[in-house]
């Protein structure tokens, strides 16, 4: 609830507004069955040094061209926890384990058209502009970008 029950986060990622308790839970929910279908979701973050939950990050399906199946990065962030670097920490991890593990080839990942901060954080990890592309969950064309996978040294 700390997360997807506050309307200053849920304000980026869902045209809801605050999600009631039932609504985490589904959102929740969903997460657990796209690590059962697709073998990704986006996963809780902790704090290593408190234990406290800061937030989830990770990886989901996404179609930007049809037919042809991708992973867009994304995470989110409690409220307390923002402008602290978490989220870049996160989006570190989320990409070298599609690097690593999953042997993706690009990542794509967006934002909130009003989200300055996620903007910043896809342009510093290198990610590049792609287009502007309709989110459903908030009703609005979002900033897309793309990042190819980092050549092998």
């Amino acid at each position: 609830m700390e997360l997807w029950g506050d309307p200053a986060v849920t304000a980026l990622i869902d045209s809801r507004g605050k999600l009631s308790q039932r609504q985490v839970a589904e959102k929740l929910c969903a997460e657990i069955d796209r690590e059962r279908s697709h073998g990704v979701q986006y996963w809780a973050l902790f704090n290593h040094s408190t234990g406290d939950f800061v937030g989830c990050g990770g990886l989901r399906p996404w179609v930007y061209t049809p037919g042809e199946a991708n992973l867009e990065l994304g995470f989110h962030i409690v409220k307390r926890w923002w402008g602290k670097g978490l989220a870049t920490e996160a989006a570190l991890g989320v990409l070298d384990h599609g690097w690593g593990k999953l042997r993706l080839s690009k990542v794509y990942a967006g934002h909130h058209p009003a989200n300055r901060a996620s903007r910043r954080i896809l342009e510093k990890l290198g990610f590049k502009f792609l287009d502007n592309v309709f989110y459903e969950p908030t009703g609005l064309m979002h900033p897309s970008y793309v990042r190819a996978r980092p050549a092998l040294r």
